[in-house]
C-alpha cells in the first residue's frame, strides 16, 4: 500500500561533546609545556669551559626530550578530550508520503516555440517557460509521486509517477518540441494520464494540463477524455497558455508541418497573429468539474502553479532519529598509547642517567 512507503533520508554525521565545557581545559596544555620547557635558575656552580660536555649528544638528546615531552602533553589532551564525551552522532528524518498523485500533462506541439514568454528577463518560448515552473512546482513538493505526460500529435510518457524527483527533473529538461509528430492531441493526453492515475488507493488524484491550442489530434475527443476524468473522481486543472493578440511565431513548412530553421539550425520566427481556443478548454473543465487558469506570462503561471500547490496541501507525517556512538574509549585508548610509548621510550633507548 503506498500511504505505507516511506522515504529514510540520512544525514551526515556529525561530531557532539557531552561535556563541552571540560574542552577548556585543553588550553591549559600549552601553557604547561611553555613552563616545563622554561630555562631554571642559574647555576650554583661555574665552570671555566664546558666545550667538552656540551659536545657529548646535546642534539640528540634536546630531540628526544622535545618528544617525550610532545608524547605527554598529547596523552593528556586525549584524556582531556575523552573526559568531555565526544559523540559521534547521524539523525534519520522518516518521511511518509502525501499520498497525492499528480500527473503533469505538457503540451510540445510546434505553436509552443511561440515567444511570448520571459525567463530570467529574456524572451523565451512557451515550453522553455512551462518547463521552468514547472521544475519549481516538483521542487516545491517533495513528498508526493508526480508524472509527466509529453504530448504533440499523440502522447507519450516522460516519466511515470514517482518520488524520485531528481531523476523526475532529468526527464523534463529533455523535454522537447518535435520528439513526436506535430499536432495538439488534448484528448489522448487527458486519457492517457487519466489511466495512469486510475490507482483507487491514493488520497487524492490530480492531473494539471498546459497547453496553447485546439485539439486537432489523436482519437479521443477532450470531452470524452473529460468524462472519464470525472468517472474516475481525479481532480482536474488546466492552464491555457499564450496571448490573443501578436508575438514572434515559428514559420512552419507548409510540405513537413515542422518549423523551418537557419543554416545553423535555428527556428526562424516572424510576428503572427496568435489565437487561443479558451472556450473549449473551458467547456473540457467544466465537463471535468475542474478549473481553468488562464497565463499570459511567466508571472501569471506561476502564480497559477502557486495556487494549485496551495489547493493540493496534505499532512506529511514526519519522524526523526538521533543515533550516537560514544568516541570516550577510543580517546582513553589513544591517550594510554601515547602514554605507553612515552614510557617506553623514556626507559629505554632514551633513557636518563640519575
Amino acid at each position: 500500500m503506498r500511504l505505507n512507503l516511506r522515504n529514510w533520508l540520512p544525514a551526515d554525521s556529525h561530531l557532539s561533546f557531552a561535556n563541552p565545557w571540560l574542552l577548556l581545559v585543553l588550553l591549559a596544555i600549552p601553557l604547561l609545556a611553555y613552563l616545563r620547557g622554561h630555562r631554571g635558575p642559574a647555576t650554583a656552580l661555574l665552570f671555566s669551559s664546558t666545550s667538552t660536555i656540551r659536545a657529548l649528544g646535546k642534539s640528540s638528546a634536546a630531540r628526544a626530550g622535545k618528544i617525550l615531552r610532545t608524547l605527554l602533553f598529547l596523552a593528556l589532551a586525549a584524556f582531556v578530550v575523552a573526559l568531555a564525551r565526544p559523540q559521534l552522532g547521524k539523525s534519520m528524518t522518516e518521511v511518509q508520503a502525501s499520498g497525492i498523485d499528480i500527473m503533469v500533462v505538457l503540451d510540445v506541439s510546434g505553436s509552443m516555440l511561440t515567444k511570448d514568454f520571459t525567463v530570467g528577463g529574456e524572451s523565451a518560448t512557451r515550453i522553455d517557460a512551462i518547463r521552468e515552473v514547472t521544475r519549481k512546482f516538483i521542487e516545491a513538493r517533495p513528498n508526493d509521486r508526480i508524472g509527466i505526460i509529453a504530448f504533440a500529435g499523440r502522447p507519450y510518457v516522460v516519466s511515470p509517477m514517482t518520488l524520485d524527483h531528481d531523476w523526475l527533473l532529468q526527464n523534463l529538461e529533455r523535454v522537447r518540441i518535435g520528439l513526436v509528430e506535430d499536432g495538439t492531441a488534448i484528448g489522448s493526453a487527458i486519457a492517457s494520464a487519466a489511466n495512469r492515475l486510475n490507482d483507487k488507493k491514493s488520497k487524492s488524484r490530480v492531473l494539471v494540463l498546459l497547453t496553447d491550442g485546439e485539439n486537432n489530434a489523436g482519437k479521443i475527443p477532450p470531452n470524452t477524455a473529460a468524462e472519464a476524468v470525472k468517472a474516475l473522481k481525479i481532480k482536474f486543472y488546466a492552464i491555457g497558455a499564450g496571448i490573443n493578440g501578436i508575438a514572434p511565431a515559428p514559420v512552419f513548412n507548409g510540405q513537413t508541418g515542422k518549423p523551418m530553421t537557419d543554416m545553423l539550425g535555428r527556428v526562424l520566427y516572424q510576428n503572427q497573429r496568435v489565437q487561443f481556443n479558451e472556450a473549449g478548454l473551458r467547456e473540457v473543465c467544466k465537463i471535468a468539474d475542474g478549473q481553468f487558469f488562464r497565463a499570459t506570462d511567466t508571472k501569471s503561471l506561476e502564480a497559477i502553479f502557486g495556487d494549485i500547490d496551495k489547493l493540493e496541501k496534505t499532512t506529511v507525517s514526519v519522524k526523526k532519529y538521533q543515533q550516537h556512538r560514544d568516541l570516550f574509549p577510543a580517546c582513553i585508548m589513544a591517550g594510554c598509547g601515547l602514554l605507553i610509548a612515552q614510557v617506553a621510550l623514556s626507559q629505554t633507548m632514551w633513557r636518563k642517567l640519575p
